[in-house]
């Protein structure tokens, strides 16, 4: 008989054996049929590997958007085999569904609940798929789930470097900085308490709100965004950024340090390339192909306008908004307020393919036990309204890439359905969500092994009446 440890195990186990079938078959229809199973990324950032391997920058493939670093992980692909980034990209997969299970464990969830979560990400067909076809998306949800982890287990300076490398390897994690500064509260988080006082009649002054500002910023906050944004920084200044921006002296004395163990050509300037490819090409995007973003029909009609370049910029500030003011309202929920920023994040994305459901699809078995939301009812129809939409959506897409019909108003049709799903969806799990603290007093709370007690108890009194 299994034991809990060994049921966790066994499910990772049988995780990976699904996905080393998947690569496998994914080289044969590669190799036999004319629709291939590997995605068209995967190709990309093979070929960038390629150029660092010959001491080229990356960027000289065209669509390469990502980190150098990402190219250098994939150099692999040219020395040794081709499917070598899958395979990494499995094993980031094993690591979220880990992580995930260590999280709820650390939050009292009962072993054997915590593994079934899990599996909710480990046994997810879309997951399993979406890695298996050559996406990086996995690399980041483990850069994500790590931080949380860190910080969870109050190992504070790793996970600041952490998110710092994050952030470098995708920027959209940057939004979880407003709930993780939130949390580092050194009440809550630290168990130092606050020896101030409040009036109640000082509340709307300008005195009460200065006031607040200067006790949130303290030492643990000042330090986590210094050794983050260090970090940040210290990966950027490896490809020497311009010299007009200030670097501090002890991160620069590091990278050259850093450089003087590495090859030369992986130290070459890749400054300007990577700021515009990496960064700044996503605020000023317009990507007028199909996607499931409810503007990419607007953008596809005005994409040689010159107002098309304002559009994509304004697009940013329904997403801005949105995700700062849920992550402010939820921040000491860490890890509901992440995942309730990033569905809304991708919701409101300008540009938004299936790789970006990834995103938050890491973070949903972590608040699920705290949700009011049951499955056997709204849970299926918000299921049904999720899958359903975009299967529209996908049988629109299918008609115009392989049947040649013109159905891109019938896409964005399709994408204000998926649009409108979501909302419903968001607007569902926010309002029926039990709110809970992670830290109180300095220590992890147990809240799902306080809540087993409780209903427990209950249960006991009502067998005795």
């Amino acid at each position: 008989m299994l034991t809990l440890n060994q049921s966790f195990a066994s499910t990772c186990a049988f995780a990976v054996i699904i996905r080393l079938l998947m690569l496998l078959y994914g080289e044969w229809q590669d190799a036999h049929l004319q629709v291939k199973y590997t995605d068209i990324d995967y190709k990309v950032l093979t070929d960038a590997a390629r150029y660092v391997t010959i001491g080229e920058s990356p960027y000289q493939r065209a669509t390469y958007r990502y980190t150098p670093l990402l190219a250098f992980l994939l150099t692999p692909n040219i020395y040794l085999h081709k499917s070598f980034g899958k395979v990494l990209f499995v094993l980031a997969d094993i690591l979220i569904g880990t992580l995930i299970y260590k999280i709820l464990r650390l939050r009292g969830l009962p072993e054997l609940e915590a593994v079934t979560y899990s599996a909710y990400w480990l046994y997810n067909p879309m997951v399993a798929n979406i890695s298996t076809r050559g996406s990086a998306e996995s690399l980041i949800g483990a850069l994500v789930l790590s931080t949380l982890y860190l910080i969870t287990t109050k190992r504070f300076y790793a996970a600041s470097v952490m998110f710092g490398l994050s952030v470098h390897f995708k920027i959209y994690p940057i939004i979880y900085s407003v709930p993780l500064l939130i949390l580092l509260d050194d009440e809550d988080y630290w168990g130092i308490p606050w020896k101030g006082k409040e009036k109640v009649h000082d509340t709307w002054t300008v005195k009460h709100w200065t006031g607040k500002i200067a006790r949130f910023v303290t030492p643990t906050r000042v330090w986590f965004g210094i050794i983050s944004g260090g970090v940040f920084l210290y990966r950027c200044s490896e490809f020497e950024l311009p010299s007009d921006i200030i670097i501090n002296p002890s991160i620069i004395i590091c990278t050259r340090s850093f450089k003087s163990f590495i090859p030369e050509h992986i130290t070459q300037s890749y400054s300007q390339e990577f700021l515009r490819e990496t960064y700044f090409y996503h605020v000023v995007r317009k990507d007028h192909r199909h996607n499931f973003s409810l503007w990419f029909y607007y953008i596809y009609l005005s994409y040689n306008e010159p107002h098309g370049t304002l559009l994509g910029i304004a697009t940013f500030i329904p997403q801005f908004w949105l995700t700062f003011l849920l992550g402010a309202a939820f921040g000491k929920d860490l890890f509901f307020a992440c995942f309730i920023q990033t569905f809304a994040f991708v919701t409101y994305q300008k540009v938004c393919t299936s790789q970006y459901f990834m995103w938050y699809t890491c973070l949903l078995p972590l608040i699920l036990p705290s949700t009011l939301i049951t499955f056997k009812y709204k849970g299926f129809m918000l299921l049904l309204a999720w899958v359903v939409s975009q299967a529209l959506w996908l049988n629109e897409a299918y008609k115009l890439e392989f049947l040649g019909q013109n159905t891109f108003f019938a896409i964005w049709k399709a994408s204000l359905l998926f649009f409108a799903a979501n909302l419903w969806i968001l607007k569902e799990l926010t309002s029926k969500h039990m709110f809970e603290s992670v830290f109180e007093l300095g220590k992890v709370r147990k809240i799902w092994e306080r809540r087993s007690r409780i209903m427990d108890e209950t249960m006991e009194r009502e067998s005795l009446m």
